[in-house]
């Protein structure tokens, strides 16, 4: 009988290590079936993007399913092409992710046709508008340095404009060990007019023409005006002053380093270092410890269009944070934390009743200011409940983030990645999601979308943006499979 209960036992041991073993490697064939779907999808999606959605080797931003109909900001002509993000450089750096996860050059080709698209359009002024039109006659022609444009020669750090376009060249260069003659040199003469656009006190402008602003101004620090801003204090030429709207802070520190680690060279660590700088400069006095979308050379807050008033902007002062965060744990140099502590204080002061932060608060006061549209005028009020609806009054709050990034910096914990459950969950879903001809298919539903698109609720339509971000995920699958 003892015989017969050990001779069970071991047999249902047995059964047990083989049950593991078999769930191991049923595991391991459901990550090579998945493995396998997801280089399918990543060569079926490009091929459909770059062979069928690509004018000029570019991109825009969205596209309805026949392909009929293009738009950027605004509607494209078939000649024309989109840099602001989510255009060509971001396209052309998902398809250089998808090189460097799989090796495979149909990647790196399609990549390189987005770059020379990019250098066709680079002005002589050294870097990019939001847009490239590849028809000498078109409406969005710029003074190219090709010689083959005309009118336009401002090269704009607004939305990221250049920043993607340089990092995407920065990127491009090195996928072919820097031995691609155009692009090396398109994105050095980028990188030298980014440097020579940086001020004195750190700061970069919005853009600039031939040369750019240089003239001798004073460091200062921010300071509120003493005029009444409401009325006072305009610039006419705003974007010539110290700017830090629409994140521009932050996508310019991720080019510098960018052009750092790539190629070595001090003066973009020097860069780094004086944005930095700038940033301790321009946080604005307690009680309101946050920062302006834009200033004078005197320091001031100051207005931007007619809807963009002097004010304490919640978007941009999350954005500085950020980015002394990024210098701070890049150079190693802890006097970038300095700031943080009040400006996050003051971001928990200001969080409105929903959570969300105001996009701006009148000076001193505090108030979440807002603006009401007649026409074409505007005019300032407290009251948030007849906003015009093209801008982003509210934005969300980054508080917790931030906080969370601070603290760890402080103890100089890095932050975690996406766990690999995580990331295979969204592979499948993409896998899924994408369609006979090789299409991700978005139907709109009144969400807010980049240039601001007339959609109907229910249209269709594909998207440069779910494109990037799709093939972005299935690379970084891919390269963890490895």
């Amino acid at each position: 009988m003892k015989l017969i209960v050990l001779a069970f036992v071991v047999m249902t041991g047995l059964a047990s290590v083989g049950g593991d073993a078999a769930s191991r490697v049923s595991a391991a064939d459901d990550s090579a079936d998945l493995r396998a779907q997801a280089e399918t999808t990543l060569e079926r999606a490009t091929e459909f993007y770059h062979g069928k959605v690509a004018r000029h080797g570019g991109y825009v931003y969205y596209y309805l399913v026949d392909l009929k109909r293009r738009l950027g900001e605004g509607v494209a002509s078939d000649d024309q092409i989109w840099v602001q993000p989510p255009g060509t450089p971001t396209v052309g750096l998902a398809f250089l992710k998808a090189f460097e996860a799989t090796g495979d050059r149909r990647y790196l080709n399609a990549a390189t046709d987005a770059a020379t698209a990019l250098i066709y359009g680079q002005l002589e002024s050294g870097a990019w508008t939001n847009c490239i039109d590849f028809d000498p006659r078109g409406k969005q022609v710029g003074q190219y340095r090709n010689g083959k444009g005309r009118g336009r020669n401002f090269s704009s750090l607004d939305d990221g404009q250049s920043e993607t376009a340089i990092r995407f060249l920065i990127a491009a260069d090195k996928a072919h060990g820097f031995k691609h003659g155009a692009i090396h040199e398109a994105v050095t003469i980028a990188l030298d007019a980014l440097l020579d656009a940086q001020f004195d006190n750190g700061a970069f402008p919005q853009g600039w023409d031939e040369v750019p602003v240089k003239t001798k101004q004073p460091i200062l620090k921010a300071s509120f005006p003493k005029y009444d801003w409401r009325t006072e204090g305009r610039v006419k030429e705003y974007w010539d002053c110290y700017t830090l709207n629409d994140g521009l802070a932050g996508d310019v520190c991720e080019t510098l380093i960018a052009a750092h680690r790539t190629y070595g060279d001090e003066r973009y660590l020097g860069a780094i270092r004086r944005l930095g700088d700038f940033l301790l400069l321009s946080q604005l006095p307690e009680p309101q410890s946050g920062w302006a979308q834009q200033y004078s050379f005197e320091m001031h807050p100051i207005w931007a269009r007619r809807f963009e008033p002097a004010a304490v902007a919640g978007r941009e002062s999350q954005d500085a944070l950020k980015t002394l965060l990024t210098i701070s744990e890049y150079t190693g140099e802890k006097k970038y934390l300095e700031p943080i502590p009040r400006a996050i204080a003051w971001l928990k002061r200001s969080q409105l009743p929903d959570g969300r932060l105001a996009r701006y608060y009148a000076l001193e006061s505090n108030r979440p200011l807002y603006m009401v549209r007649d026409g074409r005028d505007y005019s300032l009020t407290y009251d948030d409940s007849k906003l015009p609806s093209h801008y982003g009054w509210k934005v969300a709050s980054e508080i917790e983030l931030i906080e969370s990034w601070y603290q760890r910096t402080q103890a100089g914990t890095p932050s975690n990645g996406i766990g690999s459950d995580d990331l295979a969950q969204r592979v499948q879903a993409i896998v899924k999601s994408l369609d006979t001809e090789g299409r991700w298919i978005s139907t709109y539903d009144n969400e807010p979308l980049s240039g601001q698109p007339k959609f109907r609720p229910g249209d269709r339509y594909i998207s440069s943006a779910v494109f990037s971000d799709n093939i972005e995920t299935l690379s970084e699958y891919l390269k963890k499979q490895k």
